[in-house]
């Protein structure tokens, strides 16, 4: 994520920022213009459900007003809504479906740092230009379950398990306990497990159905990532049965992507955002990077792009690679485990590849490759959100 400013007084603002600390102005984000934007007042709302609330002139985009998403009454949203729109949340919370309840004290403190993960997640997809219709446009849409364990006291039934069916993702608020996420990601087993990186794989499901399922990519997709035909049940009782093959880190970025090919391209996708938005901060600190080694010393790499906006894949594994030596390299002088415990490998690189190739094919006016046609990905997103799939993937 690039970094935010202050267009009043050029103070430096976190993205989840709602005052600015120096001019003391109300802050919002301003998701057409992807900029966190100091705001004015302009008057109250005429919309019939808002109650008259505030509407204000931004900085960032001074044509239209704006007014807060619903959800900052609960202070867990920034971002605004144009004055003109009949939607009451903003273009990310619109996609909830279900939040727990919120009057409960400690599901409201979940809750929220859940909303500040899927905010970023979509700062990402948005970035990317990828569709996000709503479940009031489609009935497969993307839409969002965010739900408490029963034995929290809050809910009667089984244990909520986080996963995705038909555009449905659902969420355990309880992964937002640092405490409780620590220990499933030791009893599973994980390198790495966190709010950010549970929506970008849940996500990665949603975009297979969109990008890759029964559009002219499946053969392509099958001969990196495996036939997705194969039973996912038992492939992920397997999975936890046996474990990951002695050797899956040469061709899987992760243990669990060996799984299945739906869990594969998931994981992957996963990475490819993990990828584009650390790039994207290291590009607005212009970092340069260059090991001081005693032989082959090359030229420093320098990060001053914007990936969000960059075709050529080589550029973005390229700089990748060198910037993540560094950053696990200050990890472990902090004693800390490396920041990305990953390996790259070239049957892995190849599998970012295609995920890069399904998202920038996808995108109005940008097609790397001139053989394939758009329009076909976008009759491939109506006619694949149409499928079901026997179980929720996780």
């Amino acid at each position: 994520m690039k970094i935010f400013q202050c267009q009043a007084c050029d103070q430096p603002v976190t993205f989840e920022a709602t005052v600015c600390e120096s001019c003391e102005r109300r802050l919002g984000y301003v998701c057409a213009r992807h900029e966190v934007s100091a705001l004015e007042p302009a008057g109250f709302s005429t919309h019939p459900r808002m109650g008259g609330a505030q509407i204000f002139h931004a900085y960032a985009d001074p044509g239209p007003r704006y007014r807060s998403c619903q959800n900052a009454v609960w202070h867990a949203c920034n971002w605004l809504v144009p004055e003109g729109s009949a939607d009451i949340f903003c273009t990310c919370c619109r996609h909830n479906r279900v939040v727990p309840d919120l009057t409960v004290p400690w599901n409201l403190a979940r809750w929220r740092q859940v909303e500040a993960a899927k905010h970023r997640l979509f700062y990402s997809l948005l970035r990317l230009e990828l569709p996000l219709a709503t479940r009031v446009q489609y009935t497969d849409g993307l839409a969002f379950d965010f739900l408490a364990d029963p034995s929290d006291g809050n809910a009667a039934g089984a244990p909520v398990l986080t996963g995705h069916i038909n555009g449905l993702i659902t969420m355990n608020i309880a992964e937002a306990d640092d405490v409780e996420r620590e220990r499933r990601r030791i009893l599973f087993g994980e390198h790495y497990r966190t709010l950010l990186g549970h929506f970008r794989h849940e996500i990665g499901h949603y975009f297979w159905y969109l990008l890759v399922m029964n559009g002219p990519f499946v053969d392509s997709f099958r001969g990196l990532f495996g036939d997705e035909s194969r039973n996912y049940v038992q492939a992920l009782q397997g999975h936890y049965a046996r474990g990951a093959p002695a050797d899956w880190e040469e061709s899987y970025v992760s243990a669990y992507a060996t799984a299945h090919p739906w869990e594969d391209f998931a994981e992957t996708f996963a990475h490819y955002l993990h990828i584009v938005d650390t790039i994207e901060t290291a590009s607005s600190f212009e970092l340069h990077v260059r090991p001081r080694l005693r032989k082959g010393l090359q030229p420093p790499t320098v990060i001053d792009f914007d990936p969000y906006d960059t075709s050529d894949i080589d550029r973005l594994i390229e700089t990748w690679l060198p910037l993540t030596y560094a950053v696990n390299s200050l990890s472990y002088s902090m004693g800390q485990p490396a920041l990305y415990p990953f390996k790259l490998t070239p049957a892995v690189i190849a599998k970012l590849a295609f995920v890069h190739e399904r998202i920038y094919a996808a995108r109005i006016g940008v097609v790397p490759n001139p053989d394939e046609a758009s329009a076909d990905i976008l009759r491939a997103v109506i006619t694949g959100l149409r499928q079901k799939v026997a179980a929720p993937m996780v």
